[in-house]
């Protein structure tokens, strides 16, 4: 199959082409066919399958020479990155259009924006600022034919999903719906339940990594995470690294320290303004920062392919958002590695990641790193007389396999 199989509108299929669209991804060759008969959809895929084309594509069809400068499709999406992502996608795909799309979101004034919507016939919007346009009656959405809310368990775990159905009694009663979310928590069910019609639901991926991406448990003393993740930067062939830690405190923090041993760094965090946040942003993007260390919630939107690594300072707190984290790597058919810093109180989630993959995820030792570095106290002096080796965690004692390479344990 290819994108000639769906029949798209000249304009549009040129579009495609000069993205470098050719053959169609699972996610996209399963949709679309379902966008264009008018059903409304429940996509349930990981980030980097490509579902944001799946219904930008059939959309831009739908619009393309037809009534123009109202508000006929709606996206809604969690953060200011992805929803710029999605705009931008929209732009290039529709770039032999004449279809205009704008990206509303917080941080950044709000009259160019309603300027702009004034003639817009695509927004993509942050539910907070969409609801302030609503409330000042500056958008117009009696004419909207398409909804999509993309990541939405991202938007339940921000807490949107009050906004979104405060949102959707202000849209005409007949539109077409499509939900995309990685996973399927009971509230999105409900709310999937509530607004979708008869919908088809397409599902590719989400319970495993994609086959691209090789991925390992690095097993330390929480003391000594950060001069870890500094012998595993020097001793592996990065091009560009995300790190990604629990909260907005430790990756300012983090990428501070990244700087000051040399490494061209910046953090993503949701305290940063958007102009900040879109400076970090699109300096990794173009390689101006080797290193992005990002946590979940402002990595949203990150669609960067040629992410070479992935490293999980902390482990995430769910198994399906370790698959979305390590599925920004190994992207677009490239190969990506993504290495994972645990310590004793992460067995657990370990567990679980390992349930959820159906096998054990392989966990590795450095030779060259000092594992027995004690913790200081407050005065510097040294809290340990012996030096502990690192324990694999999650795993059993019989369930481990002796490996003669030094970077394993024995």
């Amino acid at each position: 199959m290819n994108f000639e199989t769906f029949n798209f509108h000249p304009s549009i299929a040129a579009g495609a082409a000069a993205a470098g669209y050719e053959t169609p991804t699972p996610i996209q060759a399963r949709a679309i066919p379902q966008v264009f008969k008018g059903r409304d959809i429940m996509g349930l895929a990981q980030t980097g399958t490509g579902k944001t084309a799946a219904f930008v594509l059939p959309i831009l069809n739908r619009l393309v020479e037809r009534k123009y400068g109202c508000v006929r499709a709606l996206i809604i999406a969690p953060t200011r990155e992805l929803a710029e992502q999605i705009h931008q996608a929209i732009e290039t795909l529709g770039c032999e259009t004449h279809i205009r799309s704008v990206s509303v979101y917080g941080g950044v004034g709000i009259n160019p924006q309603i300027k702009k919507l004034k003639r817009a016939d695509v927004v993509v919007a942050c539910p907070g600022r969409l609801l302030d346009h609503i409330g000042r009656h500056s958008i117009d959405l009696s004419q909207l034919e398409v909804l999509v809310i993309d990541e939405a368990d991202q938007m339940l775990d921000m807490g949107f999903i009050p906004d979104i159905r405060r949102i959707l009694k202000n849209l005409p009663k007949k539109h077409q719906t499509l939900v995309f979310s990685a996973t399927m928590p009971a509230e999105i069910r409900r709310l999937a339940g509530d607004i979708l019609r008869d919908p088809a639901t397409v599902q590719v991926g989400i319970t495993a990594p994609a086959e691209t991406v090789s991925h390992a448990l690095y097993p330390v003393a929480q003391h000594l995470k950060t001069a870890l993740l500094l012998k595993l930067l020097g001793n592996t062939h990065t091009k560009s690294v995300l790190v990604f830690t629990r909260t907005k405190h430790r990756a300012k923090s983090l990428g501070k320290k990244l700087s000051a041993a040399g490494y061209r760094s910046a953090s993503l965090q949701g305290n940063l303004s958007q102009a900040r946040r879109q400076a970090a942003l699109d300096g990794f993007r173009d390689g101006k920062f080797q290193i992005l260390v990002a946590t979940d919630i402002a990595a949203r939107g990150i669609d960067v392919t040629q992410i070479s690594h992935v490293i999980n300072y902390d482990i995430p707190s769910t198994p399906e958002a370790y698959i979305h984290r390590i599925g920004r790597t190994g992207r677009a058919t490239r190969s990506g590695e993504a290495f994972t810093l645990v310590t004793e109180e992460d067995k657990i989630m370990v567990r679980a990641i390992n349930r959820i993959i159906g096998s054990n995820v392989e966990q590795r030792i450095l030779s060259t790193f000092d594992y027995g570095s004690p913790v200081p106290d407050r005065e510097g002096r040294s809290r340990w007389k012996n030096k502990p080796r690192p324990k694999f965690i999650g795993l059993k004692k019989q369930q481990l396999k002796k490996k003669s390479h030094s970077r394993f344990f024995n």
